[in-house]
C-alpha cells in the first residue's frame, strides 16, 4: 500500500528552522504549508483544513501548549505532532518527539501515526477536482 500524502501545517517560531526543515516533509511526498509563529498557525487553521499539524521546537512552550487546543477546535480530526519531549502529557497532542530529534525520525513517527483513514478522504477530494 502506498503512503498517504498528507496535508501538513508546519509551524515554527524561527524562520530559518522553518525554511531548513519544511522541505523534508515535501521530499517525503506531503503537501506542506509553512507558518511562522502562533498567529500564522492560527490564521492557517481558519483558512484551510489539514491532516496533520506539526508544531516545531522553536515555537515557544506557551505556543506548543495553546496551539493543540486551537487545532482541535478548528477540526477535531486533525492530528497534532509536537516536536518536544513533554507533549505526551497534553490531552490534545496525538504524538510527540524529543527536541533535537532528526527529521528522519520525525518522518518515521508521522508514518507510524494512525493516519491511514486520511488516504480515502484525500483520494476522494482529489477525484472531485
Amino acid at each position: 500500500m502506498a503512503k498517504a500524502k498528507l496535508r501538513i501545517l508546519y509551524g515554527e517560531g524561527d524562520s530559518d528552522v522553518l525554511a531548513k526543515q519544511a522541505p523534508a516533509f515535501q521530499k517525503a511526498g506531503h503537501t506542506v504549508q509553512q507558518a511562522e509563529g502562533r498567529k500564522a498557525v492560527d490564521e492557517a487553521l481558519k483558512k484551510a483544513t489539514f491532516d496533520l499539524v506539526v508544531l516545531g521546537s522553536s515555537m515557544s512552550r506557551n505556543d506548543r501548549h495553546h496551539l493543540p487546543y486551537m487545532v482541535k477546535k478548528a477540526n477535531a480530526e486533525t492530528k497534532v505532532l509536537v516536536m518536544h519531549a513533554d507533549g505526551s502529557r497534553h490531552p490534545y497532542v496525538d504524538a510527540c518527539v524529543d527536541t533535537g530529534t532528526s527529521m528522519e525520525s520525525v518522518l518515521n513517527k508521522i508514518e507510524a501515526m494512525n493516519l491511514a483513514g486520511v488516504a480515502p478522504k484525500a483520494a476522494a477530494a482529489g477525484a472531485g477536482r
